[in-house]
Order: structure tokens, then sequence, then C-alpha cells
């Protein structure tokens, strides 16, 4: 039986990767894909591998968003002090919301994916 922390932590390191170089298709295509990676490393049946998904992209649309908010806000506040961090900080906030609802199909790519990846490592 395989790990399923580590087959988590591979599919989010892929689901990530891909969603950050790929920014609008990647969080499917990289969510299916990470979570297929994570299904066929955690080992166990379909369940299993489909928890390892889910996993895998739950974490990776999380720290995106992370990402994705504190990134506006740092360039909003670089390009014009006080106020156009406030300003970042908003648009941040709009495109973390937008994140969230793409961290959501991610996570139900991912879950398939991992669903079947442990299909797969049966």
């Amino acid at each position: 039986m395989g790990s399923l922390w580590l087959g988590a932590f591979v599919g989010f390191l892929i689901a990530f990767a891909l969603s950050f170089f790929f920014p609008f298709f990647g969080h499917l295509i990289g969510g299916f894909i990470g979570g297929l990676v994570a299904g066929i490393i955690a080992k166990g049946g379909m369940l299993r591998g489909a928890l390892a998904g889910f996993l895998a992209g739950i974490f990776a649309g999380i720290i995106f968003t992370v990402f994705a908010v504190a990134g506006l806000a740092l360039a909003g506040g670089l390009a014009g002090g006080i106020l156009g961090g406030l300003l970042g900080g908003i648009a941040g906030l709009a495109i973390g919301l937008v994140a969230i609802l793409l961290m959501v199909v991610g996570a139900i790519a991912s879950t398939i994916g991992g669903f079947i990846g442990g299909l797969i490592s049966r």
C-alpha cells in the first residue's frame, strides 16, 4: 500500500505547477493529472486514490489563492504606495474569489483523476 500523504503532496506539486504555468485550463488539466498521479502513488483502491486526489487539488487551490491575493497586494503596494496596496489588496481579494471557484473545480477534477489513478494502481 502506498502513502496517501506522499501521493497528495506529489499531486499537489503537479497540480500547482500546471495551474501556475497555464492559468485558465491548467486548473482542470493540472488538477486531473495531479489527482491521477496522487491516486497512483497512494495505491489501495479507488476511494483512497480519490481522497489523495482531492487533498492534492485542495492544497494546490489554497496555495494558489494565497499567492494570488498576496501577489496583487504586493504589486499594488510597490506601484502606488499605501493606496496602491489597498487597491491591490481589493483586486487580490476579487482574484482570490475567482481562484477559490477554480479551486473547487480543480478539486473535483483532482478527485476524478485520483479515482481513476486508484483504479489503475489496484
